[in-house]
């Protein structure tokens, strides 16, 4: 598509003389930004914090939308999420989802059960790092019946992208004390429900079923979409290791199945957080 040159200026007219803006305020001026150079469907907003609870800080879902794209998203299947894991990384760039994705991402049970509800062709996002170890990622989403987005458009994005993140530093600086406002509210909650108060639900899953840590590690990776191959090589041990792992795991969960491993992974996710 031509860039649309009244509505990138018109985006830029709003931030003249405005030193501070809310969530929503800048989030629409990057929709508009963003929807005078290239074509998408949706825009989300969150920032990450190491294992916490991603914050939405902007999305154009209605609401029968927002519940699968950020609700659902927000109790669980974000530990799962290619961008999340780059993120924690703390990669920068224009990034790709089919870039990021683990091997077999998408025959894995949580791109069944989860991913393919969003009925997207793809997501592109803008990795940028903040002040005090967190990220924000801005994602531009096409669904199905839209495509993927062309090279031309996602050259584009990339050439735009020092702008957005200096914009991003300046209008999303100093989110820190909003994570520390819900660490401290869901550490409240756990102790109410006789749960330990300072251990994320991420790393309590699968505290109480038995596993050793590298059993842990090995099946994290598997619902995050990694072959055993995959595995092998993140781990330094080799695929028969990995896979003799994955039997005894099964073993002692009494499963057959990663629908049944992901559906206690979920389970216990939920209880614990």
């Amino acid at each position: 598509m031509s860039t649309d040159l009244e509505a990138l200026f018109g985006a830029f007219n709003a931030t003249i003389g405005c030193p501070k803006m809310t969530d929503a305020e800048f989030g629409e001026t990057f929709r508009q930004m963003m929807a005078a150079l290239v074509r998408f469907d949706y825009v989300v907003v969150f920032a990450y914090r190491g294992k916490e609870r991603p914050i939405d800080l902007y999305s154009t879902f209605d609401p029968e939308e927002n519940v699968v794209f950020v609700t659902l998203y927000q109790a669980g299947p974000y530990l799962l999420d290619p961008f999340y894991h780059t993120a924690r990384e703390r990669r920068e760039g224009v990034l790709r989802m089919r870039e990021l994705a683990p091997d077999r991402f998408f025959s894995s049970e949580y791109y069944r059960t989860y991913y393919v509800q969003t009925g997207l062709a793809e997501e592109v996002g803008f990795f940028i790092n903040t002040d005090e170890e967190i990220t924000v990622v801005l994602s531009l989403m096409r669904r199905e019946k839209t495509g993927p987005f062309p090279a031309a458009e996602f050259a584009t994005l990339k050439k735009v992208e020092p702008l957005v993140a200096s914009m991003v530093r300046h209008y999303w600086a100093g989110l820190a004390p909003r994570f520390d406002a819900q660490l401290t509210a869901g550490s409240k909650s756990r102790r109410k429900q006789g749960q330990s108060g300072n251990l994320p639900a991420a790393d309590t899953v699968w505290r109480d079923l038995n596993l050793t840590g590298r059993e842990t590690a090995i099946v994290d990776l598997v619902l995050q979409g990694h072959s055993s191959e995959s595995i092998g090589l993140k781990l330094n041990i080799s695929t028969g290791t990995v896979k003799v792992h994955r039997r005894n795991v099964y073993r002692k969960l009494g499963i057959s199945s990663q629908t049944q491993l992901l559906s206690i992974y979920f389970n216990n996710l939920l209880s614990s957080g």
